[in-house]
């Protein structure tokens, strides 16, 4: 089986030095830009991220942030939680979960229409060829949306409103640099007094993980890493959970609920958000030549077979 795959690297660009683990005190700044520059375009050819830009998904692509940003409720997200929390569907590997979402696109993404398992691959090599050391971090960026299995119908097929797309908190005040924030108008939380101010159900430096989070690939994926007992670092954690929530790592929303670890994990989100917008590009990789690799790591960092 052959991907699609873009280093868009320059041989000659020097590569910054790399932290070499993220249990050490660092003495210099985390180095985000590495050998990787990224692309001007997508694969349709406009800028990434661009939810205006007239093309044939852009009108589907809103019509999908319409009813997520009606439906995710503080009632809802509490609501999937329980019930998805129990990870009572099945038991699979990790990559037998990789498999099972080739057969899946993600109609919330202006950048990409290719199935699921070519992203995870072309994220985890692109972050291996600028840090070869953190194999943590390739793993991570193999498996950070296996939660899209919950479209899968043996995981009940949710619609994918509730699957896919940007996360921000509930319980609080939907922030304005939300995509299509014109839609939480209709969100029942957003009138309610006890949710739609700053600080809503918070306080100031509660940690995010005390937030909940729209629900979602992320939120559910975090959970099963945790609930099997991974061994991942906490900053592979904060990406799986936090690596759709723009509305902090990109605009800097929400700051105010973060604690001195969610700052210290952001560092590493934000290295491992420019893979993973930008490297949704073309050119070849064999998935039989990595694929050891990866299923090493998997072994390294989680047990054989998962509860879902």
């Amino acid at each position: 089986m052959t991907i699609i795959f873009d280093h868009h690297l320059d041989q000659n660009d020097e590569i910054g030095e790399k932290n070499q683990g993220i249990d050490k005190e660092e003495e210099t700044e985390l180095v985000l830009d590495a050998g990787f520059e990224a692309p001007h375009t997508n694969s349709f050819g406009h800028t990434f991220r661009d939810y205006d830009v007239e093309s044939e998904r852009r009108r589907g692509v809103e019509e999908f942030y319409r009813a997520n940003h009606i439906g995710q409720t503080v009632d809802f997200v509490r609501k999937m939680r329980e019930e998805y929390g129990k990870l009572n569907r099945t038991e699979m590997s990790i990559w037998e979960c990789c498999e099972l979402l080739n057969e899946f696109i993600d109609e919330s993404d202006p950048d990409l229409d290719e199935p699921q398992i070519e992203h995870l691959l072309q994220t985890a090599e692109a972050i291996r060829k600028d840090y070869p050391d953190e194999d943590w971090l390739h793993l991570t960026g193999l498996i950070h949306d296996l939660g899209k299995v919950l479209l899968h119908s043996s995981f009940g097929e949710l619609p994918q409103w509730a699957v896919v797309g940007d996360t921000y908190p509930v319980g609080c005040a939907f922030d304005e640099s939300i995509v299509h924030h014109k839609y939480f108008k209709e969100n029942q939380d957003y009138d309610n007094p006890s949710y739609n101010t700053k600080y809503g159900i918070y306080t100031e430096g509660c940690g995010l993980d005390n937030v909940l989070m729209s629900w979602g690939h992320d939120d559910y994926m975090y959970l099963v890493a945790m609930e099997n007992q991974t061994t991942l670092p906490s900053a592979g954690l904060f990406i799986i959970r936090y690596h759709s929530f723009y509305a902090l790592h990109k605009s800097e929303a929400y700051k105010h609920l973060m604690n001195d670890e969610d700052r210290d994990n952001i560092k590493w989100l934000k290295v491992f958000n420019k893979y993973d917008l930008y490297s949704k590009s073309k050119v070849r990789v064999n998935v039989d030549e990595v694929k050891p690799y990866y299923l090493s790591l998997i072994n390294k960092y989680f047990p054989a077979k998962l509860k879902w």
